[in-house]
Order: structure tokens, then sequence, then C-alpha cells
């Protein structure tokens, strides 16, 4: 996710006897929390979607892809909205959009219009999600943060358990009869009740100096991840065809007029949307390529992960949501452990041991999933749902510090806004490569008999390529600093923060 950067200038510390920061904390909090569960609820419901909208498996795709692209794309320019206009004003833009998306989601009459809500929500939680910290920055003295930060890993943990389970719950138990849909329309009264307190209690702020917008930049990058995306997804069903390969060589032509433009825009006006002189940071341009094929590792799994228990083995939601605990309790108790513990002794080889733990894991639970078959039971997966979370654990919580450690300060905000969307991206290409390696061993055509053993065939056939992603992110990680060192406030406790704002966050009266 993100981190903030430090101030260059003096400005105005927040009070510390104003009790409205701690309504304005709850707030932002409750939008990070809604924006982390969303991503991790709806995965859990794809089988009951599919079942009900009669959805293609590329629809599926797109669902969460959709989202995660969205967000992706619009993170920095978020970022840089609120420095602009406040960050008060975007939030409650944000979440206002972010709620009414997500009741046009809960609303949607075809699997078409859930894909477009699903992208609309995902550009509201890209105004909503970087203004979090800022406002925190804005709002609490410098003494209260570490806490504050402490309290979003805490709220990050939550959100990683209860999304599932509260998905399950509410696609299992049919409110209504509404099936999935209470998934999204859950959001309508929280956001309700966080844009009229928002307004009422979080104090506006914005940037000194903020960085221009780079719509140029924006569009440049949405274009060349569809021009993959988009032929992944829907190839093998339209029997991938000639156009399909020319999108994706396009695809490249675009990212390199891309890299020409940000590169004339940082000489023209000094900011780009991409602040190409961070690639000449060893550890930095190391820990980005460790961030999207972790993203693209993690989109492959989850959602292959939901098909094989629901649709391959025939479990209910709550089952499969109720199987996924272990692995989620595994990431928040070995997180805590890597940063307060083992990497300030250990440094990268934990970072290291992780990506090896985390690949035992998924090679166990293929070696599981071939020897039980349809038979395997939930408590058989426990053992290697609890390796890989314990592995996940160790790199997620201090991967963003060492990313950064290196990093000149001036350029600490575009580069935390940089990590988080190359994760997000990396991520959508690897629920667009779910086609290739998941589907692309399955027949289109199966007797009901056929479709549990051909999940299961085509779950371990995805897991092999998760572990050798796994070992990808091993090798890359030599690149990484040996001892990280925290140049950021906030890094190591702070899941979500703003993803520009070079400079401190200035009240507006």
């Amino acid at each position: 996710m993100h981190s903030t950067d430090i101030a260059h200038a003096p400005t105005p510390e927040p009070a510390t006897g104003d009790r409205r920061r701690w309504f304005a904390l709850a707030i932002v909090m409750t939008a990070a929390f809604m924006d982390l569960v969303d991503v991790t609820i709806v995965n859990i419901a794809v089988p009951s979607i599919q079942r009900d909208e009669g959805a293609t498996f590329s629809q599926i795709q797109w669902i969460t892809a959709g989202y995660a692209l969205a967000f992706a794309a619009g993170l920095v320019t978020g970022g840089r909205l609120g420095d602009i206009h406040g960050r008060k004003r975007v939030f409650l833009v944000g979440i206002g959009g972010f709620t009414v998306a997500s009741a046009l989601c809960g609303l949607a009459v075809n699997p078409e219009m859930l894909v477009a809500s699903r992208i609309l929500q995902g550009a509201m939680a890209a105004l909503m999600v970087p203004q979090v910290l800022s406002i925190v920055h804005a709002t609490f003295p410098a003494h209260e943060r570490g806490k504050v930060f402490g309290l979003f890993g805490a709220i990050v943990g939550l959100g990683a358990v209860s999304g599932p389970l509260l998905g399950a719950l509410l696609t299992e138990g049919n409110l209504f009869g509404l099936e999935w849909r209470p998934i999204f329309l859950i959001n309508l009264p929280v956001g309700v009740a966080a844009l009229f307190l928002g307004s009422r209690f979080i104090t506006e702020s914005k940037a000194p100096r903020a960085l221009k917008l780079d719509l140029p930049g924006v569009a440049l990058v949405t274009l060349a991840l569809l021009m993959l995306l988009y032929p992944l997804t829907r190839g093998r069903e339209l029997g991938w065809p000639v156009w399909g390969y020319v999108s994706m060589a396009g695809a490249l032509v675009v990212f390199a007029a891309l890299v020409a433009y940000e590169r004339a825009k940082g000489a023209r006006d000094g900011s780009p949307l991409i602040e190409l002189s961070l690639f000449r940071v060893k550890s930095f341009a190391a820990g980005i390529a460790v961030q999207t094929v972790f993203g693209v590792g993690l989109g492959v799994f989850f959602l292959v992960w939901t098909l094989y228990m629901q649709i391959g083995l025939g479990w209910s939601a709550l089952r499969a949501g109720l199987t996924g605990v272990p692995f989620s309790v595994a990431v928040s108790v070995a997180a805590g452990m890597s940063v307060q513990q083992l990497v300030p002794r250990f440094g990268r080889k934990v970072l290291q041991a992780g990506a090896l733990v985390m690949a035992a894991g998924v090679l166990i639970y293929l070696a599981e999933a071939d020897h039980y078959g349809l038979g395997i039971t939930s408590w058989q997966m426990a053992l290697p749902l609890v390796v890989m979370g314990a592995g996940m654990g160790l790199i997620v919580a201090p991967l963003t510090d060492a990313v950064l450690s290196e990093v000149p300060r001036e350029h600490a905000g575009s580069a935390s806004g940089l990590i988080n969307t190359v994760q997000q991206m990396g991520h959508a290409l690897g629920l667009g490569l779910v086609s290739v390696v998941f589907f692309g061993v399955i027949d289109e055509r199966l007797a009901p008999a056929e479709v549990g053993p051909a999940f299961v065939n085509g779950f371990t056939h995805a897991l092999g390529w998760v572990a050798a992603v796994l070992g990808a992110i091993f090798l890359l990680m030599f690149a990484l600093p040996k001892r990280p060192a925290q140049h950021v406030e906030g890094a190591a406790g702070a899941e979500e923060a703003p993803v520009t704002g070079e400079k401190e966050p200035e009240l507006v009266p």
C-alpha cells in the first residue's frame, strides 16, 4: 500500500485538544475498511453471481479485475486531486461515489451492468483511499500518529479476516431473497453515515504546493492495461483471435509511449504521473517488480481458490469462507511478528524466507488437492493454508519499507503511490491470467459429473504457476537492501496513506 512523505517546511501542528479528530479518524478508518472488505468480499460471492446472473467466466474475471484496474489507474490522480482541491472535499466525493456505485452493483440487472458498476466503484475508491492518511496528518499532531498507524494495521488485519466471512454470511443468508446483492448493499448505510459525519467532523487540508494532474499519463496507463487484459480474459472463449495477439503486442508500444511522455513531462513541469528517476534506485526498481509479480500471484490464487472450492468441490459460500480463516489468522500473526521482531534482526532474509514458506504452502496444497481429489476436507486444507498465510505475512508487512528505504525523501510520496498502483495492476493482470492458467486447461463443455475433476485439475495447474511466481519473487528480493532503513514516517504501520502530497498537509481554516 502506500506511505506518506515527511514535511519539508514547518506547517501548523494540529491542536491536541480538539475531540473532533477522533470522530474524523473513525470516519476515515471506516472508509479504508470498506475498501479493504470490498476487495475480499466479492471473491467469495463470485460463484453465486455466476449462477444467478448467468455470467461467463470472462465476465466473472472482469467483476474483480475491473475494480482493481480502475483503482490502480486512478490512485495517483486521486491523491493529487486531494492536494489541489482539499482532502476533505475529495474524500467526501469519493465516499459518496463509492456508495452510489455500491448501490448500482447491488441493483445490477445483468453481468455487463455489474462490471461497469465495479469499474466505477474502483474509480471512486481511488478518490477516497489516498486521502485517508493525508487527513490523519492534517488532524493529528506528530506524537499521536504512531498510535494511529498502529490502529490502521489492526483495521487491515480485521478487513483481511472479516471480508471473506462477511461475504459468505451475506451470500449464504440470502437476505430478503437477494442472494449475493447484500455484499454491495451493506455499503449504503455505512457510506451515507460516513458522508454525513465526515462533512461535520473532518478538517479540510491542502498541500501548499500541489503537483499538477497528469491525465494523459493516466489515459496511456489505462489504455495499455486494457490492451493487455481484454484479450487475455476474452481470448479463450473467442478462440484466441489474431487481433488479441496484435492488441497485447500493441500494449508494449503504448507502455513505451508512456515512458517517453513521462520523461518529457518531468522535464517540462516536474509533475509526471510516474517519477522515472526512481527506477535508477536499484532497490526501488526491484521492489516495484516484486510488488507487481506478487500482485499477479495473489490475483491468480484467490479467484481460482474460490472457484475450486465452490464450483469444483460444490461447497457452500459459508464453508469456503470458514475454510479460509486459518489463512487470514496466519497472515495477521506473521505480519505482526515480521515487523516488530524479525525484520529488525534479520532484514531482507525475512522477506525471502516468506516467499519460500509461501511457495512451500502452495506446493503442499497442490500435493493434497491432487492426492485427495474431490474428497478433500477443510481440515486437510488447514496446514497448507497456515503455511501460505505465514509466508505471506512475512512479506506484506515489511515490503513497503524495504522498497522505499533507499528512495530520496523528496520523492517518497510519488514512490509510495507507485508501489500501491503497480500492486493493483499486478492483481488485475493476475485475474486476467486466470483464463490461461486455470480455464485454459478446462474443457468448455463439461457434463455435470466432469466439472469437479476438471476444476481440481485446473486448480493444481494454477497452483504450479503460483509456486513459480513465488520463486521469481525470491530471486528478485536479492536486489532489496539487506537491512531496510526507515526513511518514511509511518511506513511500517500505515497500510493506507496518501499517494502524493510532496509536502506536509496545510490546514485550511
